[in-house]
């Protein structure tokens, strides 16, 4: 593995060059960023992938849609569709993406949009008979041409960007420079316990600026549900086994905190936002009726259960599948949300 990132950094050295260009042309107004007349949040990141983007928003959509009409614009990674699609209740994740459709599912009432040219979807979405009072961008960081009012900036506690470098030999879309433009940066999955000297150490790592706000968030697992509506959940027991099914980027805790239940652990592991295919469900079918235990059963995450629930799956094997909702807590100091509503509410054009 070693050997391979070696021989990736030069296409890294040419992409950093890249990067650095096009930054220079929006730094210098070549390529143009544009406002709109109401407020704009950005949730991003600069790695590919794991640092829980998806919970973060979810949190930040369940404070301001108490008091605003709230949209949240995403591309629709891996959709299977093009163009602005406003969702409704009859999306689905092969329309919309798997998270813009978990993010419908949880909030029913705000509106959910998928474009990859988000200029052209916010200006979709100020066109709607009743328009949203602020935009979250999901995963738009590195799209420039919005010119976003706040920007939350996520980075993972157990894989420090300024360790690593830059794709293809890391898992950096830009450089930890990038991060001058966060308004908010939040380090994610962080140990309950860190401890002050870790804050600092954090801190001085990151290169906190004077107009930065830090953040720690730790993530908790919510109570376990059942993909299929007329299945109460039961929890697993040690003498139970768990054929654990993933398509998401980092699934190594989830796997870790399942072993809580029992020891018996059995792993498929999928890329990041897996579309599941007639021969996936069979090899899950199969791989499950292959454990001998008779208390058996299939977790998932809930980002995988939003595209397994749109498969046509036997009934017996959807009764047999659960999944984990995670939930971010922030630790020492929780203040992001209320200063991201009371910045919206000062901010109504």
């Amino acid at each position: 593995m070693a050997y391979l990132k070696i021989l990736l950094l030069p296409l890294s050295f040419i992409y950093g060059i890249l990067i650095g260009i096009r930054n220079l042309l929006f730094h210098i107004g070549i390529l143009k960023s544009r406002s709109f007349k109401i407020p704009v949040l950005c949730v991003g990141n600069i790695t590919v992938g794991g640092t829980g983007k998806t919970p973060h928003t979810e949190l930040i959509i369940a404070e301001l849609q108490k008091k605003f009409r709230v949209a949240c614009l995403s591309r629709g990674y891996k959709r299977k569709t093009s163009g602005f699609i406003l969702a409704d209740d009859r999306s689905t994740a092969r329309e919309i993406g798997d998270e813009p459709m978990q993010i419908k599912s949880k909030f029913p009432d705000i509106i959910v949009a998928c474009d990859g040219n988000r200029v052209r979807g916010i200006e979709k979405l100020l066109a709607l008979p009743e328009p949203p009072e602020v935009i979250i961008l999901d995963d738009a960081f590195q799209h420039r041409y919005v010119q976003a009012d706040k920007n939350i900036v996520l980075v993972d506690y157990n894989r420090p960007v300024f360790e690593d470098c830059l794709l293809p030999a890391g898992r950096l879309r830009e450089t930890t420079k990038a991060l001058k433009r966060a308004d908010y940066i939040v380090v994610t999955k962080c140990p309950e316990t860190l401890q002050p000297i870790e804050r600092r150490i954090l801190s001085k790592h990151l290169k906190i600026k004077p107009y930065q706000q830090l953040y720690f968030t730790s993530l908790k697992y919510g109570p376990i549900c059942s993909l299929s509506a007329q299945e109460t959940p039961i929890l697993p027991t040690s003498q139970s086994s768990i054929l654990c099914v993933t398509g998401i980027a980092q699934p190594g805790p989830y796997i870790e905190y399942l072993k809580q239940f029992t020891p018996d652990v059995t792993e498929l592991r999928y890329p990041d936002h897996h579309a599941f295919t007639p021969k996936d469900i069979w090899r899950i079918s199969q791989v499950f009726e292959n454990l001998k235990t008779p208390e058996k059963y299939i977790f998932t995450t809930e980002k995988d259960a939003v595209r397994l629930n749109a498969c046509v799956l036997p009934q017996e094997l959807r009764e047999q599948i659960r999944y984990i909702p995670v939930i971010p807590a922030f630790i020492y100091h929780d203040e992001l949300l209320n200063e991201l509503s009371e910045y919206v509410r000062k901010n109504q054009r």
